[in-house]
């Protein structure tokens, strides 16, 4: 695979356990800052979901996805918190600890 998606998969791939990335991140670090919607449609369709670890991506704002790919908003934030990951409520990241720095 190449091109965007496969830019998308490598960079979530980096993510380290018990931290979370933007989508705009993500669009920034593959390149096309602009493309925060096109990370998600990458992630929405990601064919190989227990390598790529997208339930680590989150919006600017900390919140979880409503359409995560594994079964909503529930099952990434039991990911996330089996990682550690803290939330200041049921559906936000602690951004200020669990951001990832690049």
């Amino acid at each position: 695979m190449d091109g965007f998606f496969a830019k998308v998969y490598e960079t979530v791939k980096q993510i380290p356990l018990g931290k979370v990335a933007t989508y705009g991140q993500i669009a920034r670090l593959v390149g096309d800052p602009r493309a925060g919607r096109q990370v998600g449609w990458a992630l929405h369709v990601n064919p190989q979901p227990y390598i790529v670890p997208c339930h680590r991506v989150v919006n600017r704002q900390g919140k979880l996805s409503g359409a995560f790919a594994f079964g909503g908003q529930d099952a990434q934030r039991y990911l996330l918190m089996n990682e550690g990951v803290e939330f200041l409520d049921d559906e936000t990241v602690n951004l200020s600890k669990h951001l990832w720095e690049v």
